[in-house]
């Protein structure tokens, strides 16, 4: 077996792909995460439903689409930064996304958790995209529900899925945001779960990491109100850096 209290059923990633996915730094990395919070339930690695009824209609909808949609060669998965997408992001969707034929599958206040529930619901398996954008975590930090560690752990766990579901697709994995005006603690574990990723996934060419985050921040360290409002969330200046960032790569995934 592995280290760290690793159990695999826990995981839930069937074995057969387990079998398949041994050699697979997408796996390594997912095992190589896990650490001995599994008693939690709450924890970022186990599927979990939304509870809160403000949002159940959105995730029912997102789940309706990835189940009723027609093919498509781009998914973006995560949370309320991607949902924004049909907001702030609405223009600049229309203009970069909509024609290569793209599906919003973002859930506001998601965290890892949650992505691993609507997948299981909703397998992307039968959208056969040539890509998946995928930004998720900063709400495991951000809702005081996880810590770093945990929070890289339930990100390798959506990857590791998502890779199950759609092998022959580009995970476009974005670094997590950074967030609020100025330096702190925040940004720190943020800091560190990108850098975890960034490891993790250095040469598995089935995943690209999109790191925008000095893009963000200032020379004086601050973020700009201009491309995040509230330090968190994305003006339409904000869309364009990020739509901006994924484009070479993006399109590079889209030629294969």
């Amino acid at each position: 077996g592995f280290s760290g209290g690793v159990n695999l059923s826990q995981m839930h990633i069937p074995t057969t792909i387990v079998s398949r996915l041994l050699g697979s730094t997408i796996l390594l990395a997912c095992l190589l995460a896990m650490t001995p919070i599994f008693s939690s339930k709450q924890s970022t690695v186990i599927p979990a439903s939304r509870t809160d009824e403000g949002i159940l209609s959105r995730q029912a909808e997102v789940i309706r689409r990835a189940r009723e949609s027609a093919p498509v060669n781009v998914v973006f998965v995560g949370d309320s930064i991607t949902q924004a997408w049909e907001d702030g992001g609405a223009a600049i969707w229309k203009e970069r996304f909509a024609s290569a034929g793209a599906l919003n599958l973002g859930v506001s206040g998601d965290r890892t958790e949650h992505v691993l529930w609507r997948l299981d619901q909703a397998p992307l398996t039968r959208l056969a995209p040539k890509a998946v954008v995928l930004l998720i975590g900063t709400n495991n930090l951000g809702h005081g529900t996880a810590n770093a560690a945990q929070t890289f752990s339930g990100i390798c766990a959506v990857v590791a899925k998502i890779h199950s579901q759609v092998p022959n697709a580009r995970i476009l994995l974005c670094a997590i945001f950074p967030r609020e005006e100025n330096m702190n603690a925040m940004r720190g574990d943020v800091a560190q779960v990108n850098q975890a990723l960034a490891s993790a996934f250095a040469n598995d060419s089935s995943v690209r990491i999109i790191d925008l985050c000095t893009s963000f921040i200032g020379v004086d360290g601050k973020i700009s109100a201009r491309l995040m409002p509230d330090f968190l969330h994305l003006t339409p200046a904000g869309y364009q850096v990020w739509a901006d960032g994924i484009r070479a790569p993006l399109e590079d995934a889209l030629k294969k």
